[in-house]
């Protein structure tokens, strides 16, 4: 039983989820922890060693107040003792939620009676000296300072405690990221290797098949409408490509009804066309009459478009005789330099009004080439005229010549807007235009290029382009000896 790309799709990626879940999973795990310790570290360490910076700093200056008031017995440096005696207490409430060892919560509570014995100390030396006892008979002094040393080193205590406990946190941290990595090279090296035999089994039953249907699409937009596609699998493939072959056999048979068409009316076109252009030079010349200058003009914008229609008549015909094979080539072999030489010639006004500076480059020794001279000549100027066409006023062209695997290349470069990397094969087929500029707007009517690579291929040679948007454009085209 042949697998549907669904079932080998499933197959191929099941395996890379299952793999990315575990994978997902474990790092997910280990994130966690990554953030419990790191949370832990900020909200938990960090505020501890602030908060017994601050008990540090109160117990100091409690320190200073109490000997303040014991010198001048004001009453105020006692208020401001009480004062900090709160914000320590306050700072100890607040501490002991925090404490996330034994260690540090012990070492909170022997701050908590250190503290207070050192408060009792203090409330016991202030009542002795409003009863009148003098500072240097208090026995009280010794005690005090050996309360205030206690408390300082318990606090000093407090910090080593927080600060080892961080360290240790740290290290954790260093270790699960450790970890981390070493699985993660694993399991990226395994996903590499899976991922790659996946990529060759879904390359190997799916993709393949999938790039022949893609470069005959590509055949088709180039205008092969041979319905020659034979894929056995996939089974939807398959089908696809049954229907994809139907699909061309129709699209040649449109194509050619479009060609037989467009001969028959344009043949049709040919007799009325030159039935107008000749009354036209009839009026002209006043055979019916005088005709005034207003009448001249029209007659003159009659005439140019008359002219344009019989010149695309003549171009749809030659195309169609072209491609049925019934074009008469008279092949004889002669230089190409004369006949670019005639063709710049023809177009030298065309050059000028738009002020392009049109350079000439021949090699010397260019072999003699054996063509339809006519034809030749109908293709330069397609091809030059559509350089003038799209060259902007003041730019440059430059027509070269050379010799090439025994035959001759011609080069025509402009200055114009290029061509999308897209359209440099497409631009070649009939009615294919450009656009060449932001408003979407295109030129000509899509024959010149056309008609260029019909005589072209009919020679023997081939013709192609180069191009980058916004730098010009190169077309090319090789003639063999």
């Amino acid at each position: 039983m042949k697998l549907t790309i669904f079932s080998r799709v499933l197959i191929g990626y099941l395996i890379l989820i299952i793999l990315v879940i575990a994978m997902g999973g474990y790092t997910f795990y280990q994130m966690v922890k990554i953030n419990e310790v790191t949370q832990s570290i900020l909200t938990v360490n960090n505020q501890m060693l602030d908060y017994s910076e601050k008990l540090l700093d109160l117990i100091y200056s409690q320190v200073r107040y109490e000997k303040k008031f014991i010198i001048s017995k004001d009453d105020i440096f006692y208020i401001e003792f009480l004062r900090l005696k709160n914000d320590f207490d306050r700072y100890l409430e607040e501490m002991t939620p925090l404490a996330d060892l034994s260690q540090t919560s012990l070492s909170l509570k022997n701050i908590k009676e250190l503290f207070q014995n050192y408060q009792s100390l203090v409330h016991e030396e202030a009542e002795d000296l409003k009863r009148g006892y003098p500072p240097s008979h208090l026995p009280l002094n010794q005690q005090k300072e050996e309360a205030t040393q206690s408390i300082i080193s318990e606090i000093e205590k407090l910090k080593t405690t927080i600060r080892q406990n961080a360290t240790d946190k740290t290290r954790l941290l260093y270790k699960i990221g450790m970890e981390l990595r070493q699985v993660g090279m694993v399991m990226t090296g395994a996903f590499i290797l899976i991922g790659i035999l996946v990529s060759l089994f879904i390359h190997r039953s799916i993709t393949a098949p999938v790039s022949i249907l893609k470069k005959k699409t590509r055949e088709i937009g180039q205008g092969n409408f041979q319905g020659d596609l034979r894929l056995t699998s996939p089974p939807e493939l398959a089908e696809l490509a049954g229907a994809f072959n139907l699909m061309c056999n129709k699209l040649n048979e449109l194509d050619k009804m479009k060609s037989d068409f467009l001969s028959l009316v344009t043949h049709e076109l040919r007799t009325p066309l030159s039935s107008i252009k000749m009354g036209m030079d009839l009026l002209r010349d006043g055979v019916e009459g005088p005709v005034t200058e207003g009448q001249k003009e029209l007659l003159t914008v009659i005439e140019k478009e008359s002219d344009r229609l019989i010149g695309l008549v003549n171009s749809i015909l030659d195309l169609s005789k072209m491609e049925a094979g019934m074009m008469s080539f008279h092949l004889r072999p002669q230089p190409i330099t004369p006949l670019i030489d005639q063709t710049i010639k023809e177009l030298r006004p065309l050059v000028d009004s738009k002020k392009i500076i049109l350079e000439r480059k021949m090699t010397e020794g260019l072999p003699v080439v054996k063509v339809d001279g006519e034809r030749i000549l109908q293709a330069l100027r397609n091809i030059i005229g559509n350089a003038i066409k799209f060259t902007p006023e003041g730019g440059r062209i430059k027509v070269s010549a050379r010799t090439v695997d025994h035959g001759v290349e011609v080069a025509i470069a402009d200055t114009g807007p290029g061509i999308p990397k897209e359209n440099l094969i497409t631009i070649f087929e009939k009615f294919q235009q450009v656009i060449t500029d932001r408003t979407g707007s295109t030129q000509g009517t899509g024959l010149g290029l056309a008609i260029a690579k019909q005589i072209i291929n009919h020679h023997g040679g081939k013709i192609w382009a180069e191009s980058q948007l916004g730098h010009g454009s190169i077309f090319f085209f090789f003639l063999p000896a």
